[in-house]
């Protein structure tokens, strides 16, 4: 989506809003005993209710043989993203770690953002895989200028997750957004400066580091959505949606 006007551009931030708070609201109930049914239901229940939509629902991206069942993604440990809470649900558990995405249309428009969470006192090798992809969307966004290139977004989110000590999940990465949960361009979370396409004013883009403490090989589970790490490792993952303007990104999503 390409912003053209301050009507379009109220509506995405207005949308990015709602989205950032309400994955606030579902942060603090990530706790132990919680089921990812319950928590679908009040992400699908608190959309509706704000006269919005909810964006996962009935979608289905390219490649898959089905929609998609539920409006929130709730991956859990070694699941990287798209795990499905509501078809076989599960509790969380003290020490989990808990990816929720999340996305909605508000007047036409939608976004798209997520948050990892960790159930109860993380490890320190949890909050440092936290903190490392958290750090790596904020240098992903500090990349994302108007003359800049998709590879400088990709080459800063890399940059901080290896130093780190972490893996980045490469077949996986951010996209163009706002009139489709998912428009070209295709933003890899790895990169060279100066590569690929120009930035430009006006782009929406969601951008979405994905790391694991181990490999990078991924596998797609039988239920068609769910990705995990190849190894079993745990995964981290941080996405806003960004409206690129004269003078720098704008976090739309931000709560």
């Amino acid at each position: 989506m390409i912003i053209k006007n301050d009507t379009q551009r109220e509506n995405l931030i207005e949308a990015g809003r709602r989205l950032g708070n309400l994955l606030e609201d579902l942060r603090g109930k990530v706790v132990s005993g919680i089921s990812t049914e319950e928590l679908d239901d009040f992400a699908e229940s608190t959309i509706r209710d704000s006269g919005d939509e909810p964006a996962f629902l009935g979608y289905t991206p390219e490649g898959s043989t089905r929609a998609y069942p539920a409006t929130l993604c709730v991956s859990i440990n070694e699941e990287i993203v798209h795990g499905i809470p509501n078809e076989s649900p599960t509790y969380l558990k003290e020490g989990d770690i808990v990816g929720l995405d999340l996305g909605l249309t508000h007047k036409g428009i939608i976004v798209d953002a997520a948050i990892t969470v960790a159930v109860g006192i993380p490890s320190e090798k949890t909050k440092k895989l936290l903190y490392a992809t958290q750090n790596a969307l904020t240098a992903g966004i500090a990349a994302a200028l108007p003359g800049n290139h998709i590879g400088d977004i990709g080459y800063a989110i890399q940059k901080e997750i290896i130093d780190a000590g972490f893996s980045v999940v490469k077949l996986l990465g951010g996209h163009g957004v706002g009139e489709r949960v998912h428009e070209e361009p295709f933003v890899p979370n790895f990169g060279r400066r100066g590569a690929g396409e120009e930035l430009f004013e006006g782009m929406v883009l969601a951008l979405e580091p994905i790391s694991s403490e181990g490999k990078n090989s991924i596998l797609l589970a039988p239920d068609g959505y769910t990705y995990r790490t190849k190894d079993g490792s745990r995964s981290a993952h941080f996405e806003h949606t960004i409206l690129i303007e004269k003078d720098g990104p704008l976090v739309v999503t931000q709560p």
